[in-house]
């Protein structure tokens, strides 16, 4: 039997901590109608008997605390609501006990935002995980030795798996659900939670903004100037121009302040506009591509499918109301 420890902080997300309780104890539930034996056992891990989550509007009792703990095979760390450093204060002394599980050759798999928790483990460090889109600034600053993909909905590499954003931590948990109790369970799991059981991309749903905390004054008047101008060509020696830097020096500070390169953040910018004229608008695709300054259609499509995951064309059918609604 699969022993799974579902971890709970203060700032725990209600529903990452029900969710993979619930789909995995519906693992048992559906093997038992099958005359099966269960193979999970599923606890709920805290600090502390009693965790008040959301300031105190809900309780939880855990059902062990992970100092009693000895071996587990699977750790899962839910998402958080609130502020990553407080977060982490409050699950600090979770860490030790990860690490040490881990080295007996337990799993560890985050949701979400949960990946912050699992990177001040140190287990990331040299390995790629996810988190959700919107965290991918403040994550690559506080770690930079972690490869952050944010285009996948779920990572899984050397025994630690992650996931993209809140609800898309389902997919992960149908993920292990399909890697512990195999394929047919998992895609009944599937129906019964009506989750798509393969997604793997959560490019379509990232809105790119750029990343300006930061205190370099010259980094943020060039990406003023490139967000302003994204009609345009620009070249990196008019903005080497325009800050009196030398290019090496600009393209250092460009990357370790907003942790694109300034072509990415060119490209990035570009396609962000596109995106909100195919999500309203009527234009074709090569009248936008060229309105956003590029001539070459194989390779307008080429980087719009590299930061989307779709063609133009599959992301308008997506999204666009006008196609919804004629649909």
């Amino acid at each position: 039997m699969k022993h799974i420890s579902i971890l709970v902080t203060p700032q725990s997300n209600m529903t990452c901590v029900d969710l993979p309780h619930r789909a995995f104890m519906g693992v048992n539930g559906i093997l038992q109608q099958q005359q099966k034996e269960p193979i999970f056992k599923v606890e709920l891990v805290g600090l502390k008997k009693e965790v008040k989550m959301q300031n105190g509007r809900f309780t939880i009792h855990p059902d062990c605390l992970a100092s009693s703990i000895k071996k587990t095979d699977l750790i899962i760390i839910p998402a958080f609501d609130g502020d990553v450093h407080q977060e982490l204060e409050q699950g600090k002394d979770f860490v030790p006990w990860i690490i040490s599980q881990y080295k007996k050759g337990a799993e560890v798999s985050s949701l979400c935002v949960g990946t912050f928790l699992l990177a001040s483990t140190g287990l990331l460090k040299g390995k790629s995980c996810s988190t959700h889109w919107r965290a991918e600034n403040i994550f690559k600053k506080m770690f930079p030795e972690v490869e952050l993909t944010t285009n996948k909905v779920i990572t899984d590499e050397h025994g630690i798996c992650t996931s993209g954003g809140a609800l898309s931590s389902a997919n992960l948990v149908l993920y292990l659900i399909e890697k512990y109790a195999g394929r047919e369970i998992a895609l009944l799991s599937s129906k019964i939670f009506q989750v798509d059981i393969d997604r793997f991309s959560q490019s379509p749903f990232i809105i790119f903004e750029g990343q300006k905390d930061h205190e370099d004054e010259q980094i943020k008047q060039a990406q003023h100037y490139i967000e302003e101008n994204y009609r345009e060509k620009i070249n990196v020696e008019e903005l080497t121009s325009m800050l009196a830097l030398s290019r090496r020096n600009l393209e250092r500070r460009f990357k370790k302040a907003t942790a694109n390169t300034i072509v990415e953040y060119m490209q990035r910018v570009k396609v962000e506009a596109v995106k909100k004229y195919l999500e309203t608008g009527r234009k074709n695709v090569n009248e936008l591509m060229y309105e956003v300054g590029y001539n070459d259609t194989k390779s307008f499509r080429n980087i719009f499918k590299k930061y989307t995951g779709l063609s133009p064309v599959e992301y308008r059918n997506k999204y666009n109301k006008e196609t919804l609604v004629i649909g």
